[in-house]
């Protein structure tokens, strides 16, 4: 008698099965990206669309929001489809025609009219919830961030953790991304930092910028979602920490930040506790006011919590290697952006390694 054959686990095998791999191939992938008009959403939905795979891309707000990913498929290939997250038959109607789902829905502050708990907990269960429903889902991405954890002290970081325990409890095969701070083009950490530094000459540290963290390339954590989808279902079910090749102190992430924008150095240290209460009166005000208040920068509440202890990828965790990517340094190309805030312009002044160079010479 042979023996029995164990059933095959859905969405196992490859999913890319078709095409040559250009843009104007057909890949197989249909996916619907939530989040796609974001910071990594912009660099996910390009990787997709070049090899040939048609990517639905839901959107709340402006026809605007969404027209520079257009130009990234083949005619077709990028559908702009309108939605709200608190409305289920909008987004029933986004992954009707699906077979992978990516979630890059996120938020590191709160507003008036979404909590950290709305946002990366019970919208990313939601969508668990219909995509299991929907039963032609082979492939469910979550992304969340490295560090999520129910003991955290951020509670944005606490409610990802939420999120990932959710969306494991309705679909178990489900992959979870946990990406360090990126870094790129659109960043929200070194724009800031390189802007506040123009406009007051000086970068607040909390703590001394003493914690360490692993920063990560926004490109490279695109490319880690798109080869998880490339390979025989290998990566599902499992938890990716995606950290960069280097260890950096906030410290030194902000002496990066000043070698590349050529601006002298200056700090002022601001100890934890001021810190906190600085950033406390907009979470305290927030549902208390009959406006909306600013966007938190630099005194985020719960980033300064986030950044108050290290954040670094587990030893024992799956990483970029465990999805056949060699993640690149932050020095050269990734931060190259930031020439657009020497006061004098791209080619003002010169960095200490170029001064040595011509010393030499």
């Amino acid at each position: 008698m042979s023996s029995a054959r164990a059933p095959a686990v859905k969405g196992s095998g490859h999913l890319v099965r078709k095409g040559t791999g250009g843009r104007s191939s057909v890949s197989g992938i249909v996916a619907t990206v939530f989040g796609a008009t974001g910071f990594l959403g912009r660099y996910l939905v390009q990787k997709l669309a070049k090899m040939g795979s048609q990517v639905l891309v839901p959107f709340r707000g402006s026809e605007d929001c969404h027209r520079h990913l257009k130009l990234m498929g083949d005619l077709g290939q990028i559908v702009p489809m309108k939605y709200h997250p608190r409305d289920l038959d909008s987004i029933k109607a986004v992954m009707a025609k699906s077979n992978v789902v990516i979630n890059l829905i996120g938020r590191e502050y709160e507003t008036r009219n979404y909590s950290f708990e709305e946002v990366n907990h019970h919208m990313a269960e939601q969508l668990a919830m219909i995509a299991k429903e929907h039963g032609g889902i082979v492939r469910f991405i979550q992304v969340s961030c490295l560090g999520a954890s129910p003991s955290s002290e951020s509670r944005m970081l606490r409610t990802k953790a939420a999120g990932e325990e959710s969306i494991l409890k309705q679909l178990p095969e489900a992959t979870i991304m946990r990406p360090a701070t990126m870094i790129g083009t659109e960043d929200r950490i070194l724009n800031r930092w390189a802007q506040f530094v123009k406009n007051w000459g000086f970068l607040p540290l909390v703590g001394g910028g003493s914690s360490k963290i692993q920063p990560v390339y926004v490109i490279d954590v695109a490319a880690a979602i798109v080869n998880s989808l490339k390979d025989d279902g290998t990566s599902m079910g499992k938890i990716y920490e995606l950290g960069g090749p280097e260890i950096y102190t906030v410290h030194e992430l902000a002496e990066l930040m000043y070698e590349t924008i050529r601006e002298w150095p200056r700090y002022v240290n601001v100890p934890l506790p001021v810190a906190r209460a600085i950033a406390s009166p907009r979470e305290m005000l927030l549902n208390k006011v009959p406006f909306p208040l600013p966007t938190p920068s630099i005194f985020n509440l719960d980033q300064i919590n986030a950044f108050s202890v290290d954040n670094l990828v587990s030893e024992d965790a799956l990483t970029f290697e465990d999805l056949g990517i060699m993640p690149q340094k932050l020095k050269g190309y990734p931060v190259e952006y930031l020439v657009s805030y020497r006061k004098g312009g791209p080619s003002f002044g010169s960095t200490a390694s170029e001064k040595m160079r011509s010393s030499e010479m």
